[in-house]
């Protein structure tokens, strides 16, 4: 067991990574700008050349943010999951969150195109897609919540989420049926998830989003570690099992909706963060897990998006891509090393 003031100098070096990964994220892209004119544009003195300058605080800057938002909000929401039902493999959306959000998008888009001219056009504006995907969400939340109400058990809870999944993922494949092309493309950019394109305004919804959702995951972090042990001995500890599990769950919900609504369903980083977590720091005290995974995160999500852009080139891949290409061989490696997972 290291010692906290192992652990402080630990995370030191991950935020000032976190920071030199933030500025070399913002530094390259398809128009080179050279690094002194990174710094003296996002210190306020601006850079030489106003191109330049608009793409540092209009484009690459509220990327970046995002990015350390999506991945950090995904991590924790994940830690969240995999501790609440004691499953190495759960993850931010395994209560149909992401499914719910896709449904939102998918009847948003067959819709526009369906009903056509001026309204369809409005259907189709910049916050759309943000507010389908949310409502879609929202609505999948309620649901799980109200259930929740009912049921004692963890894992019957987690099936359940599952099975929201499955029938919200099988509506979407009935729309897709009958979409057209134009549709169905429009729908599957949607799901390779995206970083960019984000304004100033969306950066800062999402960002109270994540506050929150990350602020009620620390304010559980002692009851999460009275989880690990059992429902049982937490409840001898005093522990109230329908609350926590209420409040766990609010705060995955807000932390997953709200991401997948700005940014898409980003795939397996709820998932595999938390494991490289648990192998780095060899430790189950979410006081410690919490922030790690946090930076860890953001870390992993903001190299993601450098790989995903091809600097110096006019060619981007999909988000998505890149992250399952990473989190897939992660999650492949923990499987066959056979590790305890510290559960």
């Amino acid at each position: 067991m290291k010692s906290k003031q192992t652990y402080r100098g630990t995370f030191c070096i991950l935020t000032l990574l976190l920071v030199v990964v933030f500025l070399i994220n913002i530094s390259l892209g398809s128009v080179y700008i050279p690094f002194s004119e990174v710094i003296a544009g996002l210190l306020g003195e601006g850079a030489s050349k106003e191109s330049w300058q608009y793409i540092l605080i209009d484009y690459r800057l509220p990327k970046a943010i995002t990015a350390i938002m999506t991945g950090g909000g995904l991590a924790v929401s994940g830690l969240l999951m995999q501790t609440l039902f004691r499953n190495p493999l759960a993850g931010p959306f395994v209560l149909g969150l992401s499914s719910g959000a896709s449904l939102g998008v998918a009847f948003l888009i067959l819709g526009a195109g369906t009903i056509g001219g001026v309204a369809g056009g409005i259907l189709l504006s910049e916050w759309s897609l943000v507010i389908a995907s949310a409502a879609g969400s929202f609505l999948v939340m309620l649901a799980v919540l109200a259930v929740t109400f009912k049921i004692k058990d963890t894992m019957a809870i987690l099936i359940i989420g599952l099975m929201f999944g499955s029938v919200t993922a099988a509506v979407v494949a009935v729309l897709s049926y009958f979409s057209n092309a134009e549709q169905l493309q429009q729908y599957i950019f949607w799901s390779f998830g995206s970083l960019g394109n984000q304004s100033w305004n969306g950066v800062f919804i999402l960002t109270l989003c994540c506050v929150a959702g990350v602020a009620l995951s620390f304010f559980s972090s002692k009851s999460l570690n009275a989880l690990l042990l059992g429902e049982n001995y937490a409840k001898s500890m005093g522990l109230h099992i329908k609350r926590t599990t209420f409040i766990i769950i609010i705060a995955t919900s807000i932390l997953a909706g709200s991401i997948t609504a700005f940014a898409g369903p980003i795939a397996f980083v709820g998932l595999a963060v938390p494991h490289l977590t648990r192998q780095f720091f060899t430790t189950s005290n979410h006081s410690i897990l919490l922030p790690a995974v946090l930076i860890f995160g953001s870390l992993l999500l903001l190299i993601c998006d450098t790989i995903a852009q091809l600097p110096f080139s006019e060619y981007t891949i999909p988000i998505n891509a890149v992250t399952s290409l990473i989190g897939a061989p992660v999650v492949i490696w923990l499987l066959v090393r056979k590790r305890k997972l510290l559960f």
